[in-house]
């Protein structure tokens, strides 16, 4: 009896070892891949967990951080600068707009979208926007797609129920924050908000802010559509991605963040203060880090003596202007910045207005000999000659 115990113990154990052994194997690097592992990698191609996490932007931590701003923008699509988030209105070679792609990947549960809360903006869990109500608020017309559920609903919006002519602004979320290890500002874009421009009940035009998307999960989508920035070249050389991360949008500032929660229109209704601050705003946070700056005594003579000569340089413009010479003077300094093509061309105005500033100067003297009057007066006698 206890022999057979002691067999029967040995099998137990040799199988619990063989079904560790198998889930250690299954665990490692090289496993030989299913059905089912084939149709996600299908399902998912394009943004995979590699490529979203490359985008991902760590933030700095609080012990490094010397100053830190929010600031609220408001692009306007009608502004020229702003226009390649707006073309084109529909898919063309595969081409769409910002507020497409946007919306493609939060109807299909990609991208997951937050309540517009009016400068409290939250990215959590609690504050996650459900996207058959989100299309209910709005009047986006969709159907529910196939193998949709109670727990998983899935939605289709048709192409011409697509509201992209009607978002003709973003708010977007900046985040300033001045890193003590590095020395540096770093202005990053932290959310997108896209904005319905409808009618109004009572006339006029109503805006409807949608939701926010954080900036860090929508870039993997946003790298790879490539856009051209100017009528004159028609060459994409630039990806959406690009565009937010150079600042190559202009937006003016409509909100910072601050304990009352006061937009800028109700801390300044008039529009001239309003401009004015919004200015000052813009030119303090650009300025932050120059300030911080103290200059080395080379730095600082070298910079009085760049003062000193331009004001030189305007006052040889100056002087030339009133002899008739329109040509600017230039330093060398100055020539040294621009391209090699040019550098000729620029010493030789600057060598020809020099000479002509100087022939300028120089005063009229006459000779006191009789032949050098009388060679003038014959001179002038055969030009008369000959013009007779």
């Amino acid at each position: 009896m206890k022999y057979i115990k002691h067999i029967l113990t040995a099998l137990l154990t040799l199988s619990v070892s063989i079904t560790a052994l198998a889930q250690v194997e299954d665990t490692g690097g090289v496993r030989r891949r299913t059905e089912k592992d084939k149709k996600n990698a299908e399902k998912n191609v394009g943004i995979t967990q590699r490529m979203q996490s490359f985008y991902e932007n760590k933030p700095v931590h609080d012990a490094d951080l010397e100053y830190m701003r929010e600031i609220y923008r408001e692009i306007d699509l009608q502004k020229e600068q702003n226009t390649p988030l707006y073309f084109p209105e529909d898919i063309i070679d595969g081409q769409k707009n910002l507020f497409r792609i946007i919306m493609e990947q939060v109807v299909e549960g990609k991208l997951p979208a937050y309540e517009y809360l009016d400068g409290r903006e939250v990215f959590t869990d609690e504050y996650k926007v459900k996207v058959g109500d989100m299309l209910d608020r709005f009047g986006i017309y969709y159907t529910e797609g196939k193998g949709s559920t109670e727990k998983n609903p899935k939605y289709v919006i048709e192409e011409a129920d697509m509201p992209t002519g009607q978002v003709l602004t973003y708010y977007i979320l900046e985040k300033w924050e001045f890193d003590r290890r590095t020395n540096r500002m770093r202005t990053r874009v932290e959310a997108i908000c896209p904005v319905l421009t409808r009618a109004g009940d009572f006339g006029g035009e109503a805006r409807y802010p949608m939701f926010w998307v954080k900036f860090d999960a929508l870039r993997p989508w946003l790298a790879q559509q490539y856009i051209f920035l100017s009528d004159d070249n028609n060459k994409p050389q630039y990806s959406l991605d690009d565009y937010f991360n150079l600042g190559m949008y202009q937006g003016d500032i409509y909100k910072t963040k601050n304990l009352r929660n006061l937009s800028m229109n109700q801390m300044y209704p008039d529009e001239d203060m309003l401009k004015q601050a919004q200015d000052s705003i813009d030119r303090r946070l650009r300025e932050y880090g120059k300030n911080l700056y103290v200059p080395t005594r080379e730095e600082y003579l070298a910079q009085k003596e760049a003062a000193e000569e331009r004001a030189r340089l305007e006052a040889e413009n100056k002087i030339a202007e009133e002899n008739g010479d329109n040509i600017p003077v230039r330093s060398d300094s100055n020539i040294d910045e621009l391209p090699a093509q040019k550098k000729t061309s620029v010493r030789r105005k600057t060598s020809t207005t020099k000479k002509r500033a100087s022939k300028a100067k120089k005063p009229k003297v006459s000779s006191g000999s009789s032949s050098g009057a009388n060679s003038n007066a014959s001179k002038s006698v055969r030009r008369r000659r000959k013009g007779a």
